[in-house]
């Protein structure tokens, strides 16, 4: 019953809304950009490419320069490899139709039909993914902006490895009790249809500018007003501050070695606890490089 859903379900697997940030200052004021070129001290050139994940047609039509810098290196990171475990994504023991009121309840049949996932999956879904399926506009299709990306990089051979391991992202995610992941969907079912499209036009439109500070501000601004507030700073913690801790190691030990690129989350580039920061602290030369999305589709 599972396995016809598994892609339709990666693409959501990567945080969202949920994936958020503690301070916003870069170590320089200019810093702005998607694609940025990393320097290491060992004379290595390696690309980071802040991602949304999401399928909207604005922010998967990439340049020249972001599809040739996949082309130059030597492999491809993405931010988790998706996951071959679907049981990963599913309740053990249990059913959200005993947890919910009627009217949660009738709620969660109605977004399961509007994201065309059946009703008796979407009970038995945790919480924390169900709450990021339906906090985002209905997809167009199963190839996220980083699936693509993905797509680019075995079109040219490129070995794939994740930034993190998919046990230590499910770890991570799972690390919240089912009380916590109940109080995070129940947020999600308060917000309109309408209020989500709009917050997330404002996050494409913050994307497109390159402007990771205000993104990652956006991201906070959003999600802090729909949770409490102790819940709210363990997200913070366990989405960015630990795992970019994390994603920062892997990705200076690759960088030293060989020319990668590193396609992540755009708000784990920004903030002295970001990426950019931490590998800048270790001897990379991080620059913007200032095309990333254009208008025509890339080449097939």
């Amino acid at each position: 019953m599972y396995k016809s859903l598994s892609k339709c379900i990666v693409q959501y697997l990567l945080p969202v809304t949920f994936a958020l940030t503690s301070t916003w200052a870069l170590s320089k004021p200019d810093d702005i950009g998607l694609l940025w070129k990393a320097e290491s001290p060992t004379g290595k050139t390696s690309y980071l490419f802040a991602t949304m994940h999401s399928d909207d047609p604005r922010i998967t039509n990439f340049s020249a320069e972001a599809i040739q810098a996949i082309s130059d290196s030597d492999s491809f990171m993405i931010e988790v490899l998706p996951s071959t475990d679907n049981s990963s994504y599913f309740i053990k023991d249990a059913n959200l139709s005993k947890l919910l009121t009627e009217s949660e309840f009738d709620k969660i049949v109605e977004l399961a039909n509007f994201h065309s996932i059946p009703t008796d999956v979407a009970l038995n879904m945790k919480p924390w993914l169900l709450a990021i399926v339906f906090d985002l506009p209905k997809p167009n299709s199963i190839f996220s902006q980083d699936n693509q990306l993905l797509g680019l990089a075995q079109k040219f051979s490129k070995p794939i490895n994740g930034l993190e391991s998919t046990v230590k992202h499910f770890e991570t995610l799972d690390s919240f009790t089912l009380d916590e992941q109940l109080v995070m969907l129940r947020a999600v079912l308060k917000r309109s249809q309408e209020e989500k499209e709009r917050d997330f036009d404002i996050l494409i439109n913050a994307y497109l500018s390159g402007d990771i500070v205000k993104i990652a501000q956006l991201d906070e601004e959003i999600t802090s007003l729909m949770l409490p507030k102790a819940l709210w700073e363990k997200i913070r913690t366990k989405f960015l501050d630990e795992r970019n801790t994390g994603m920062a190691l892997s990705f200076i030990e690759k960088a030293n070695k060989g020319n990668i690129f590193v396609a992540v989350g755009a708000s784990h580039l920004a903030g002295n606890n970001g990426l950019i920061s931490r590998l800048r602290e270790s001897g990379f030369q991080l620059t913007p490089v200032s095309a990333l999305i254009k208008n025509t589709p890339p080449p097939q």
